[in-house]
């Protein structure tokens, strides 16, 4: 059972053994990464040596039924297949809300695609997705 994931939480693809980060697997290659803000998390990666992105792009999914732990990983599984086919290989959840429209709930789960990589200028998606190619070869 993957852990339960908040506002707050990041979410990295292949990275997170690299900077010597706790983490624990959530879905395919994705791990929740155990750190207490994305500002430490940064801190941590800068003083490696890396860069860590934030995409100011916000993407957001809406899922019919209580706000629950199933219900958010459903939101989240289809944010990271959007986040994936970007070529982005960091997560940042942001947003989760329950509402109610004439009486049915559902809620809403929103996310901020991060990136982690060595430059200081983001890469485009094509070098992007390369770079992941590569790193799946290694």
């Amino acid at each position: 059972m993957p852990q339960e994931v908040q506002v707050g939480t990041i979410l990295m693809s292949k990275w997170p053994q690299l900077f010597g980060l706790e983490s624990e697997p959530y879905w395919g290659n994705w791990s929740v990464v155990h750190a207490p803000d994305a500002f430490a998390l940064d801190r941590k990666i800068r003083a490696a040596g890396w860069n860590f992105f934030f995409i100011a792009s916000e993407v957001k999914v809406m899922v019919f039924g209580t706000l629950g732990a199933k219900k958010i990983q459903r939101a989240l599984n289809r944010i990271l297949g959007e986040v994936s086919w970007q070529h982005f290989n960091a997560l940042e959840v942001t947003g989760l809300v329950a509402k109610r429209f004439l009486g049915v709930p559902y809620a809403i789960v929103s996310a901020h695609s991060r990136h982690v990589q060595r430059d200081c200028y983001l890469d485009s998606a094509e070098v992007r997705r390369s770079s992941q190619q590569d790193a799946a070869w290694a």
